[in-house]
């Protein structure tokens, strides 16, 4: 095909509902669904690894790492393709994610974990983020029953890592939108549509 597509990555802190919105987009848009960590048999292994709530400690140095591993063979064997077929992925998950949790969240460095992203992602940046965005309090009650390492750390990290998508939308709107994640599922879709249509368009070849 003769035009890239496009790449859009759905973000917010777990239990916001940003899984089940990545769904939806991309059923909607026809688009490649795919998520992080985990999108991969190596990524299987690393999502274990991180977020095993039973297994060793891991540092904050590692886990960006980690993070970093999954996202390249993710880039390079599902993101990278379909975005040169000219298709269009919604990812549940990417860059975003390792500067709110790893960097707000965990204290790590901005300015090396930026430019560790942009390594592990060979400089392939999402067309658009839509941050997901509730409230920890709220999240907290949506989470599964068996939370998962990150999901088990306290309060604190959470509004940590929230405040931090918010401080990222706000840095570079044009690759930005947050929608309330308050809402049914289906006021949250609308929103989601709404900001991609006007941040990227809709053509009307997509189905809606």
């Amino acid at each position: 095909m003769d035009e890239r597509g496009r790449l859009i990555a759905v973000e917010g802190i777990d239990g916001s509902g940003k899984s089940t919105q990545a769904r939806l987009l991309a059923d909607a848009l026809g688009a490649v669904r795919t998520h992080e960590p985990g999108a991969t048999a190596l990524g299987r292994s690393v999502r274990a690894l991180v977020l095993e709530p039973d297994g060793g400690p891991v540092s904050a140095r590692a886990e960006a790492l980690l993070m970093a591993a999954d996202r390249a063979q993710h880039v390079a064997e599902v993101v990278a393709p379909a975005l040169e077929e000219g298709r269009w992925v919604v990812t549940d998950r990417y860059c975003g994610s390792t500067l709110a949790y790893q960097g707000y969240g965990q204290g790590l460095g901005l300015d090396e974990l930026e430019r560790l992203v942009h390594w592990a992602s060979q400089g392939i940046d999402a067309d658009l983020n839509v941050l997901v965005d509730v409230a920890p309090d709220v999240a907290g009650t949506r989470r599964s029953a068996v939370p998962d390492r990150l999901e088990k750390l306290d309060a604190g990290f959470h509004t940590r890592v929230r405040e931090g998508y918010l401080a990222l939308a706000a840095s570079d709107p044009g690759h930005w939108a947050v929608v309330d994640g308050s809402g049914s599922v289906a006021e949250v879709a609308d929103a989601v549509r709404a900001a991609v249509e006007r941040q990227l368009g809709w053509p009307s070849k997509w189905r809606r």
